[in-house]
């Protein structure tokens, strides 16, 4: 997400983007995304004197880590930032991380705008990053208070000349929609392939899977620690969503036990309606 972000900011020419400062967790891998011309100055995580140079007299810092690491790093960055600094994250939970957030930075909280690209690949690493990442996709931004709309409207701008498109909500609406259409399909994914594993015959079955099982479990390659800290970051929401998942799926085996066809079409068909109806309009937008 970060190094699809830097690759992005550097289409725009130099003067208009400025010096991109890459930090990692390993000097390793931060000099990797030096070395494809993915930054302009790489940094390690490690290194004190090193983060606080990168800090000195950024405008823009973005978190793009796991959400349960957001307070760890936030309190780390603290004591560096300077008044015109503003952060933001590409989190995909945000109560959790407006709460690690307002405990790692108190008084400057307000220099910290909450945010989510709803984007992203099954892939992870600074070698998957796209600079096309964004292009008509959908940012949420979750202005709190403190935010002044000036500091708003610079971390709207940034994800603009990306070729996002922004959307306002609160955190906690942020959450229950994400939990909906992101993070149970995640989990449902994650769950099918263990479902295989534990079934047997594994190998023949895979053998034999065709496109639709590679559509539905594409997201189950995606990074297992990042999904772990969303899954629990966002437990609530996941379990109200997941209870009602199950629910519909207790129907569908019932009708299914009874041969009850005119039950299971009809759950079909509605859903055949939605999905499609969804489908045209994504496409009229984009």
């Amino acid at each position: 997400m970060g190094g699809s972000l830097a690759r992005a900011l550097r289409r725009a020419p130099a003067e208009a983007r400025g010096t991109i400062v890459g930090v990692g967790r390993t000097l390793d891998s931060i000099a990797r995304a030096l070395q494809l011309g993915v930054i302009d100055q790489a940094v390690a995580w490690s290194d004190p004197m090193a983060l606080s140079q990168a800090l000195s007299g950024a405008d823009l810092i973005v978190l793009a880590v796991p959400v349960a690491q957001t307070g760890g790093v936030l309190e780390r960055i603290a004591p560096y930032l300077e008044a015109q600094a503003l952060i933001t994250d590409v989190g995909s939970t945000k109560l959790d991380v407006l709460a690690a957030a307002a405990t790692a930075l108190g008084d400057k909280i307000n220099q910290f705008v909450p945010g989510h690209p709803i984007a992203g690949r099954e892939l992870s690493g600074v070698e998957a990053a796209l600079d096309t990442l964004y292009a008509q996709r959908n940012v949420v931004l979750c202005p709190q208070p403190e935010n002044t709309e000036s500091a708003c409207e610079r971390i709207a701008a940034m994800w603009r000349s990306v070729g996002a498109k922004i959307h306002i909500m609160t955190p906690a609406q942020h959450d229950q929609v994400l939990a909906a259409v992101s993070h149970l399909p995640h989990l449902l994914a994650f769950a099918l392939i263990e479902q295989l594993l534990t079934m047997g015959n594994l190998k023949l079955k895979l053998a034999l899977a065709g496109s639709g099982f590679q559509d539905f479990t594409r997201l189950a390659a995606s990074n297992s620690e990042m999904w772990r800290d969303i899954c629990l970051a966002n437990r609530s929401a996941l379990l109200a969503e997941l209870d009602g998942y199950l629910a519909v799926v207790n129907n569908l085996r019932r009708a299914l036990e009874e041969s009850d066809g005119l039950a299971i079409q009809a759950l079909f068909e509605r859903a055949r309606t939605i999905r499609t109806h969804w489908s045209l309009s994504k496409n009229e937008t984009s």
